[in-house]
């Protein structure tokens, strides 16, 4: 079927190969559904590949003269996808037959009969068939429906494009037809012929109603803006004549001729006015329409022209009414919106636009949707960026964020956190703003994450008289101190000191229940008294509600212990500076020493639900015993080490954002040194004044694949020589080799086939079957081949997920003796080809590692003795990107830990680590380690460990 043009795919299950003669019967007996069934079941085994050339005759003489509209309809798909030429490449003479039929249904009173018929023969590719047919055709243009006039013209303009010498006439007899017409679906038909064969009519008949085109409908003015389109790419001096008319297509009733004039407006002028009217067409589509595709899509083309310098300054006088998508519920448009207006918005209107965010912000609040929390993350990195891009409107969006930090959803806080971190190490005089906020919100934070990193904020970077109010919030948050002895109380049920501690403090909120004794009497089941001590219970047996700081604790969860700590400490060590009185350095310091003993002996106590680990009660040693003895290491750690570690951090993720925004411009940079210099005095008009021609790009993009490769690098002879399988061997009587070309969801097979033997081969066939998310969407056809003569047939291969996948089958040929097999060598289709280097937050890494179920742990077995090269050697071999910073991997420990992400273009993410090391005193020793790859689907998971498995086993082979 490769090699015949084919119209018509008809998916079906594998069906039973019927005999002929039964077949015949059906058609020639049967009544007229077993005739209609019959003729499904002919058509579905045609487009498997089998050949009934005994049943055309049969058809013609016993179903042809059914009047039953169905049958006509199955008719038509038969004699479309049925061979109509002999073994020499005749006409069959029975087609004579059959065109006389389709003469009389060209002359029937049914007007569906008439234009089905000529919808039909827009497909047939035989001059021989259509000659007689023409005057009947030529006849259906004055026909009273205009389903059958608008068929006729698709009819004339499809024959005129293939044989020209039938219709000589097309263009000159179309043009009059268009005159005549009223129907808006029959002009934009002919309007379609005339753009396609004779421009020169077309423009002649836009012209004559150029100020009526406002009044067509839809269909014609999308004819209309292709054609200026090409006439104004081909020759630029018209652009003047049909401009406006592009201009007043904009506003069209029609979204797709909107949509359409934008585009062909910013193509034709880059004047700032068309800029900026077609972006505002974009964004008036994307408010209006309610498909969230069409919003993609669009949004998309507004992103592509912000890409362009000329465009991009018009634009940037357009974010606020790019925020007016924001109104959209879709959590992927409101990503590229609010994307789109960060990269736009400049000082003039950055205030404008954190207005607005801070209303999205407002209007987030107490609103439950699935997709809420992931929006209300998107609108805190905005503000981040915004406020760290424009410092001037940090203080505004400060108080803002800050109260994100109460918000169920972690991780929305955990981002203000980052962006509080961010602008307190980098705009200093902000910093007595953001404690205040800080510590205002502090006794409303619910996690114990967004505490801990809260605690160390306020730690490094409180100073004066804030260092006892900072102090005072953390003893509100704990309770009551010290707390294994509050603990005791609670459960033997004495009234605690926590309501007086609510009082004074205003943060305590645990509950006591007072009783008389610490016995109560209780009933058996005898009827007898029974005394029970409060002691002898389970310390779970009560569920108080406690200080955060304290419950967190009693989950087990010490390392906040541990951070507060360290927080405790600094604020001491920090108190001491400002603070000439002894007494009350001394004072300070032991209250903070009894918290930090007090965590350590409620850790050991039992009284948690898990006790404290072992690295956790060092810490607060080392805390504790750095306050005791001050040693002046112990105190630098403290008071300057951090702080450093954080600034060095913070200017390695500024350097590596910079070195992307450079590879961008780089990448985008469109002049090179030895481009020749344009002189627009000399220039023919035509060079550089139109933007890319987009069907140009849409073919390219078609053919080769993807939108950055190029058609040369497609059609290289060493691009495709890469990708050639071989499937048998010299040896075999027929060899055959296979070029694969994997063309995004589609593979397509080339396979050559060579006789190698002395006999003529009849019926060699190709036969194939695939494993995994393969399918093959037809049977290749069987060939006759000569002594030493070979032939290409072509196989075409659906894939559906990222998945390794397996072709597989056998060549069947016969000879005059027997019939013969010969088993091919498997094709397996590379997952690299699916798969695309992304990049991700580390948080949005941590939660996918979360979520994904799959695992698969491959061992690392390998010949390389660096731990760079290593991961180079993997980063290339899977086409995952590295989103470990550059600086963290640099210099030789022996050790070396990894993330890694990649995503296919099916949409699936696949997340690996590596953890690799090697001994630093023995330099040839091997790497050793391992690689734990998540997926979300099985399959992705268990490919990529094939791929790298398989990659290790190369690299040693080659060694």
């Amino acid at each position: 079927m490769s090699q015949v043009p084919c119209y018509t795919i008809i998916n079906s299950p594998d069906l039973e190969v019927p005999n002929e003669m039964q077949l015949k019967q059906d058609l020639e007996k049967g009544d007229t559904n077993q005739k209609i069934e019959t003729l499904k079941k002919v058509i579905k085994l045609l487009l498997n590949g089998e050949r009934y050339p005994g049943l055309i005759m049969t058809i013609i003489r016993f179903v042809l003269p059914v009047q039953n509209h169905t049958i006509k309809k199955l008719l038509l798909i038969f004699w479309e996808i049925v061979p109509k030429t002999s073994s020499d490449g005749k006409l069959l003479q029975e087609m004579i037959l059959v065109c006389d039929a389709y003469r009389k249904d060209l002359q029937h009173p049914n007007e569906f009969l008439r234009g089905s018929t000529l919808r039909f023969l827009c497909k047939l590719k035989e001059p021989e068939l259509l000659e007689p047919l023409m005057p009947a055709i030529r006849a259906c243009l004055d026909h009273r429906h205009s389903y059958v006039r608008r068929n006729a013209v698709l009819a004339i303009f499809t024959i005129y494009k293939n044989f020209d010498w039938l219709v000589p006439d097309g263009p000159e007899l179309i043009a009059n037809f268009l005159d005549t017409q009223q129907d808006m679906s029959c002009k934009r038909n002919a309007f379609l012929m005339l753009l396609h064969a004779d421009q020169e009519r077309a423009l002649n008949y836009l012209a004559s109603c150029i100020d009526q085109v406002n009044s067509f409908g839809d269909i014609l003015q999308l004819v209309i803006v292709e054609l200026i389109y090409k006439v104004c790419h081909a020759n630029p001096a018209e652009r003047s004549r049909f401009i406006r008319c592009i201009y007043n297509l904009l506003n069209s009733s029609s979204n797709a001729v909107r949509y359409e004039s934008a585009g062909t407006l910013i193509t034709l002028s880059l004047a700032p006015t068309a800029i900026k009217a077609a972006a505002s067409c974009y964004i008036e589509l994307i408010v209006k329409e309610s498909d969230n595709n069409v919003k993609l899509i669009v949004l998309d083309r507004l992103i592509a022209m912000k890409e362009n310098e000329n465009m991009e300054k018009v634009m940037q006088d357009l974010v606020m009414d790019v925020l007016r998508v924001l109104a959209a519920p879709d959590i992927e448009v409101r990503r590229k919106t609010l994307a789109l207006a960060m990269d736009l918005v400049y000082s003039r209107n950055i205030g404008e636009m954190v207005l607005v965010l801070k209303k999205e912000v407002a209007k987030t609040h107490n609103v439950e949707h699935e997709d809420t929390g992931k929006y209300r993350q998107l609108l805190v990195r905005t503000l981040h960026t915004c406020s760290i891009k424009f410092p001037d409107v940090a203080a505004n969006v400060i108080p803002v964020l800050v109260h994100f930090l109460s918000d169920t959803n972690e991780l929305a806080a955990a981002d203000v956190l980052i962006f509080i971190r961010e602008a307190i190490q980098k705009f200093p005089a902000l910093r007595a703003l953001i404690i205040e906020h800080l510590i205002e919100a502090f006794p409303q934070i619910k996690s114990s994450k967004i505490h801990r990193a809260a605690v160390w904020i306020l730690g490094e970077y409180v100073e004066g008289q804030q260092i006892l109010e900072v102090i005072q919030a953390i003893q509100q948050a704990l309770g009551e101190i010290p707390m294994v002895e509050a603990e005791q109380k609670r459960l033997a049920g004495d009234q605690t000191d926590d309501q007086g501690q609510k009082v004074d403090g205003g943060a305590g909120n645990g509950s006591s229940t007072t009783s008389d004794s610490n016995a109560t009497n209780k009933v058996t089941s005898d009827g007898t008294y029974a005394t029970q001590s409060a002691y002898s219970l389970a310390p779970v047996t009560k569920k108080e509600k406690r200080p955060p700081l304290r419950q967190y604790l009693m989950d087990g969860d010490f390392f906040i212990g541990a951070a507060l700590s360290a927080t405790l400490t600094k604020l001491a060590l920090r108190y001491s500076d400002v603070q000439t009185d002894p007494r009350a350095q001394n004072r300070l310091t032991t209250q903070v020493m009894l918290i930090m003993s007090s965590i350590l002996h409620l850790g050991k106590s039992g009284f948690p639900s898990k006790p404290i680990t072992n690295d956790d009660v060092d810490r607060i040693f080392i805390c504790l015993r750095t306050l005791s003895v001050r040693t002046p290491e112990a105190v630098s750690v403290f008071r300057l080490y951090c702080r450093e570690a954080l600034g060095k951090m913070l200017d390695a993720q500024q350097e590596e954002d910079q070195r992307v925004l450079k590879e961008k411009q780089r990448a985008a940079a469109k002049v090179q040194p030895d481009d020749p210099v344009a002189f627009a005095q000399l220039s023919n008009g035509r060079d550089n004044q139109l933007g890319e021609n987009v069907f140009e790009s849409s073919l390219n993009q078609a053919l080769a694949g993807s939108k950055t490769a190029q058609l040369s690098d497609i059609a290289s002879p060493n691009n495709k020589l890469n990708k050639v399988t071989q499937l048998t061997g010299f040896s075999d009587p027929v060899y055959a080799e296979a070029y694969v070309n994997v063309n995004q969801y589609d593979i397509v097979l080339d396979v050559l086939i060579v006789n190698q033997t002395n006999d003529t081969l009849q019926n060699c066939t190709l036969e194939l079957a695939t494993l995994g998310d393969l399918k093959l969407v037809e049977r290749p056809h069987p060939v006759v081949l000569a002594p030493h003569d070979f032939c290409n047939i072509k196989a075409n291969v659906k894939v559906s997920s990222t998945e390794n996948g397996i072709i597989f089958g056998n060549i069947v040929y016969d000879t005059a003796l027997n019939t013969n097999v010969v088993v091919l060598n498997t094709i397996h289709i590379d997952i690299m080809d699916y798969i695309i280097p992304a990049s991700c937050t580390d948080t949005e890494f941590r939660q996918m590692w979360q979520d994904f179920e799959w695992e698969n742990k491959v061992t690392v077995n390998t010949t390389f003795t660096d731990l760079h090269e290593y991961l180079r050697h993997l980063l290339k071999s899977t086409n995952m990107k590295c989103l470990t910073p550059e600086k963290a991997l640099s210099g030789q420990c022996g050790f070396m830990a990894a993330n890694m992400y990649a995503k296919s273009i099916f949409g699936e993410n696949a997340l690996a680590n590596l953890s690799i090391e090697k001994p630093v005193d023995d330099p040839d020793s091997k790497v050793t380690g391992h690689i734990r790859i998540r997926a979300k689907s099985q399959g992705m998971a268990l490919s990529l460990g094939d791929k790298i498995s398989s990659s290790q086993k190369q690299s040693v082979q080659a060694a």
